[in-house]
């Protein structure tokens, strides 16, 4: 009888897993379905030009990145963002971009929580990963989405128009440090507020 039940065990843990590796799998293809979506539900970025846009997609990742781990938080981020290269408009480096950015967030937020799944440590973990996703993006801005913008619009008049919105702005690393940075910093913290106040996605993500 204990022999038997000693055999067993193996099967079970393995029987275990693979439930458990499914039930990921389908929750990472949900995940980023939605997050898919919520990219299409734009805002206007407070004090920014008409064609600075922000979007809440990272939201979805950031759950499954505190569910399942942050590389599952960063496979959401790169299916959204791989859909998104088919209606693209920016020949993929928008997405890169955007990539770099909400893969940041998601991997760093999942990283620190995965450490101590804890209430307290998954706080701690959205403030962090605002942090390094504001430096990402400032990073992806100066050398990648303010560029890309230059094709569509010279410099001097791309700086004049945020300038219009903050008049000390007057080059593209001023752009950088008072647009770029302290919006993704503040985004990052309004999607890590929105996922701890809100009962039944905490019990989603497992955050004790």
């Amino acid at each position: 009888m204990s022999q038997t039940t000693v055999t067993n065990k193996p099967a079970a843990k393995k029987t275990t897993a693979f439930v458990l590796n499914t039930c990921a799998v389908t929750m990472t293809a949900m995940l980023a379905a939605i997050s898919y979506i919520l990219a299409f539900v734009e805002f206007p970025v407070p004090l920014s030009p008409s064609f600075a846009k922000m979007d809440l997609s990272d939201f979805p990742a950031l759950i499954g990145a505190f569910a399942f781990g942050p590389v599952c938080g960063v496979m959401i981020e790169l299916v959204k963002n791989a859909l998104q290269m088919v209606s693209t408009s920016t020949g993929g480096v928008g997405e890169f971009a955007n990539f770099l950015m909400g893969g940041s967030y998601v991997l760093t937020a999942g990283m620190i929580y995965k450490w101590h799944k804890t209430k307290k440590m998954a706080m701690f973990s959205c403030v962090i990963a605002s942090i390094v996703m504001g430096i990402v993006a400032a990073l992806a801005n100066y050398f990648i989405l303010l560029p890309l913008f230059e094709t569509f619009m010279p410099l001097d008049q791309l700086i004049a128009s945020f300038e219009a919105f903050i008049p000390f702005i007057h080059t593209k690393l001023d752009v950088v440090l008072y647009n770029a940075f302290p919006f993704n910093l503040l985004k990052g913290l309004v999607i890590g507020a929105f996922t701890m106040l809100n009962p039944s996605i905490r019990r989603l993500a497992f955050v004790s």
